[in-house]
């Protein structure tokens, strides 16, 4: 059997691994530095190389170079406690077998190997590889297993046409996810067109995604060109397709198997070139069961699916999402706020039932708020107090509400949806403390 690379300068991984592997029957050669690996890689050829990305002034990325350089054939797998959408994206982009995410599970090292040398042998478990366009910049922010699993389906998924399904709870992140496939695809240079399926009133669906001649319909004073039209070329994101009412599925099907639009009141119709992304926070397959939602166009928009875990099954990305949006809002409000140790633990203990888009909102409240910049656990527990929901929404404010609320609108600029926002309020409601307060 041919060695194994495995690089790695915390040399405790290090060693775990190589040994593992060797009780695993293989042999290994285990380098701390890429300088070393290089040098490996100049005088050996190995089937498998497994190395983290982050390693001295030089990175797993140059290692990967080396050895498909080397050998097209090797199989690569990176490593690493701080995954990116940005790093997988340039994995993928230079040929790498797979990304793990530490901690791993050595088990879960072992099939990722033996699968590698399945792709060598050209066996039936091999891959293909799939390239991608350069990544923007992004906010998909996260190196937990969960989300590095996600980065790889977009990373795979984002150069084809097929439709994808994102399903999660309400703020994790479905929109943001369908903006990165959109990005990193042939379509990128043309429109990505979000439709929000649940805001739109069942009668007006057709002619909002389809598209109207005059006179279609009372009050159809001109031509009116549909979602799917406007965004020939590009992208439509269906959100909340779950929301969408049985007789509109039909005419939703035949669209994704003919790719042909048919305005209101058009005698005919006419092709468009849209690739579709749908979401939901809904349980599609169970509303098959009970009659809710047509199983043939669920089939046709399951091509792809992606799971987006809630925030409190990824509790270890709270601190870089929290010191993400830390500088976001410190940027924004001209503020120097700033997180204490006891205040990010109160944020990683808390379950955040609005996931990724609460934790958002909460630190932009707490970066306007905290006393003299500093978010502690007492700032942040008190703000999660005030943001629950009020059993006795009519009850007099107290003289610290007022203030907190003259704070928001000035930071904001007056602007009341941000600030409601912030606050944790609906803004109908803000209206009637402004009322109250005289302002």
């Amino acid at each position: 059997m041919q060695k194994l690379l495995v690089v790695e300068d915390d040399a405790g991984v290090r060693n775990t691994v190589a040994t593992f592997l060797e009780l695993e029957g293989y042999q290994v050669d285990a380098v701390a530095s890429t300088e070393e690996a290089l040098r490996r890689l100049q005088e050996n050829v190995y089937p498998v190389v497994i190395t983290d990305i982050y390693l001295d002034e030089r990175t797993g990325l140059d290692v990967l170079e080396a050895a498909r350089r080397k050998d097209p054939r090797c199989a690569v797998i990176l490593m690493t406690a701080r995954g990116s959408m940005e790093t997988v994206m340039a994995a993928t982009r230079g040929g790498a077998f797979d990304y793990i995410a530490k901690p791993f599970d050595l088990e879960v090292l072992l099939k990722t190997v033996k699968r590698a040398e399945a792709l060598r042998a050209g066996g039936p478990e091999a891959d293909e590889e799939a390239e991608v366009e350069d990544p923007p910049e992004s906010e998909m922010i996260g190196s937990s297993p969960q989300m590095v699993e996600i980065y790889k389906i977009i990373s795979r998924v984002a150069p084809t046409d097929a439709t994808v399904l994102l399903e999660g709870e309400t703020g994790t992140g479905k929109e943001l996810v369908a903006r990165m496939i959109h990005r990193n695809s042939p379509r990128a240079a043309h429109p990505f067109v979000p439709v929000d399926c649940a805001s739109i009133a069942p009668a007006l669906l057709e002619s909002e995604l389809f598209g109207a001649l005059r006179g279609a319909y009372t009050g159809a004073d001109r031509d009116r060109m549909g979602v799917f039209e406007a965004a020939n070329r590009g992208t439509v994101f269906l959100d909340e397709i779950g929301d969408i009412e049985l007789n509109f599925q039909l005419k939703l099907l035949r669209f994704l198997q003919e790719r042909e639009i048919r305005p209101l009141g058009a005698p005919r119709g006419k092709p468009v070139d849209v690739r579709v992304l749908a979401a939901t926070n809904r349980d599609l397959q169970k509303m098959v069961e009970d009659g809710k939602f047509r199983e043939d166009l669920w089939f046709r928009i399951n091509v792809v699916r992606i799971l987006l875990p809630p925030l409190r099954e990824r509790r270890g990305d709270v601190p870089l999402l929290a010191h993400y949006f830390l500088k976001k809002y410190n940027q924004r409000y001209q503020q120097r706020a700033r997180l204490t140790e006891s205040g990010l633990k109160a944020l990683e203990e808390y379950t955040w039932p609005g996931n990724v888009r609460q934790l958002q909102h909460m630190i932009e409240r707490l970066t306007i708020l905290a006393p003299e910049g500093r978010i502690d656990e007492r700032a942040v527990r008190e703000a999660i107090r005030q943001t629950q929901p009020r059993e006795h929404p009519g009850e007099t404010l107290a003289e610290a509400e007022m203030e907190q609320i003259r704070k928001v609108l000035a930071a904001t600029g007056g602007n009341k949806s941000r600030a409601a926002r912030i606050l944790g309020i609906e803004r109908k409601t803000l209206y009637r403390k402004l009322e109250r307060m005289g302002l």
